[in-house]
């Protein structure tokens, strides 16, 4: 992959519009917290817009603020703690719908899950992809520019310690396929799920601090004195947070009022529309990295809010509906929420074949997208008799297209799960303990 990553000196016109992006963020959350602090009643299709924009807002100020902690704690740590805080809006939204589950299943539980489905596909179709084609058509404009007339190899090759993340997430993958086959999520599914993200965060976070490469108003944050740098973040991620959580319950109601009235499915809504304010910065985050060519982290974060997704935040939904019904009988899963896990455990299942040799290509990434735009637009056209049979044969592709890339890729799997399992995570960082797992075999230009 062609190394180019562009450093600019800070200007001020940089300073400047470091400090209207932080300025922007936080007016973007004050009609929704004042609203909510007010007690006032918003039109129905204005509230989705002043709270979802508040939550987006909100979620800009977490994530910059995690991008500076890798100041002060370890990259991989930070990467975590980064995806963890970017999809927090998601928690809220998905505890909202769970906690009303508790009270009133019929009309929740089949929304309990729905917004985590989507993020989830969004995250693989749109986040991964996006990482891949950004960088490759960025690194290829570059190369030719400088005239450079030869075959450029535009494949991502993800560092040897993304293997922890991989790895992780592939338990979380395997697991997750049990449980279209259960009728309730429980609170020993939450136990399963839950010990596998903790094993997780504890194994990244004996990664070595590195020196991060911060631009825009994460720079900005990280140029004041360490002292009032430390006060700062604490400030925003204290703010953003209360922000989330004053906005996420209107921010739901909102969503299945404006669907009743205007006829829309609230499931659609609930999986699709909201995601964009859960995942959008994130995404843009990651688009940043890209655009930099800092594909290492910008995937690095994509894979770490995978795998808090899939442990964490599913395995936290049971424990959320256990409080507000009073009991222990497990969140219940409809035919539909079943689909939707077997299909979004089958996109995962993909996606990690391909990431079997800690590479991914072009080709592999348009295969990722296409997938992905093939079935929410399949979704999207089938009369509701039909979206069953598509929703499981859409899953069945998956898994078979995984299985022969597996098939291909076998040598890598063993070293791959090795190095995220059991290698000590300071080995991973030695240039020269590559050696200890096969690398990627040369694929030429992907385009």
């Amino acid at each position: 992959m062609l190394g180019v990553t562009p450093a600019h000196p800070e200007s001020p016109t940089r300073s400047r519009g470091s400090v209207l992006a932080v300025v922007l963020a936080l007016l973007a959350t004050t009609p929704g917290v004042l609203a909510r602090l007010s007690g006032a009643t918003l039109p129905e299709v204005v509230a989705p817009i002043v709270f979802g924009l508040a939550i987006l807002g909100s979620a800009f100020l977490l994530a910059w603020g995690a991008e500076v902690l890798q100041l002060d704690v370890s990259q991989g740590l930070a990467l975590t703690v980064l995806a963890l805080i970017a999809v927090l809006p998601e928690y809220a939204v998905d505890f909202t719908f769970a906690f009303k589950a508790g009270e009133n299943p019929d009309k929740f539980a089949p929304l309990a899950l729905a917004n985590m489905t989507g993020a989830n596909r969004l995250l693989i179709g749109i986040g991964w992809s996006m990482v891949v084609l950004l960088a490759a058509w960025r690194m290829t404009r570059i190369a030719r520019r400088r005239g450079y007339e030869g075959e450029i190899d535009t494949e991502v090759k993800l560092e040897r310690p993304h293997a922890i993340e991989i790895a992780f997430l592939a338990l979380a993958t395997l697991y997750s396929l049990t449980l279209p086959l259960k009728s309730t999520l429980t609170l020993v599914d939450s136990l399963v799920l839950i010990t596998i993200f903790l094993v997780f965060v504890i194994r990244i976070a004996r990664s070595p601090a590195e020196e991060p490469h911060l631009v825009g108003p994460a720079k900005l944050f990280a140029g004041l004195p360490p002292a009032r740098r430390r006060t700062v973040v604490g400030l925003l991620l204290a703010y953003s947070a209360t922000v989330i959580f004053l906005c996420a319950e209107p921010f739901a109601e909102s969503l299945v009022h404006l669907g009743e009235q205007a006829g829309i499915s609230t499931f659609m809504l609930v999986q699709w529309v909201a995601p964009l304010a859960s995942e959008a910065p994130e995404l843009i985050i990651a688009g940043m990295f890209a655009w930099r060519l800092q594909t290492n982290a910008g995937f690095g974060t994509l894979l770490s809010s995978k795998v808090n997704q899939w442990t964490l935040l599913v395995g936290s939904l049971p424990i959320v509906f256990a409080i507000a019904a009073g009991h222990a009988s497990g969140l219940p899963l409809d035919s539909l929420q079943r689909e939707e896990l077997f299909l979004t455990a089958a996109q995962s299942v993909f996606a990690l074949a391909v990431l079997a040799s800690r590479s991914i290509s072009v080709r592999e990434a348009w295969a990722l997208f296409g997938l992905f735009m093939f079935q929410f637009v399949l979704g999207g056209v089938l009369p509701e008799g039909l979206r069953e049979f598509e929703r499981i044969s859409v899953g069945i592709v998956y898994l078979v297209l995984a299985a022969l890339m597996l098939v291909q890729q076998r040598r890598y799997v063993r070293p791959l799960l090795r190095d995220g399992l059991v290698v000590p995570v300071d080995e991973l960082f030695h240039e020269d303990a590559g050696a200890a797992s096969p690398q990627p075999a040369p694929r030429g230009a992907s385009s």
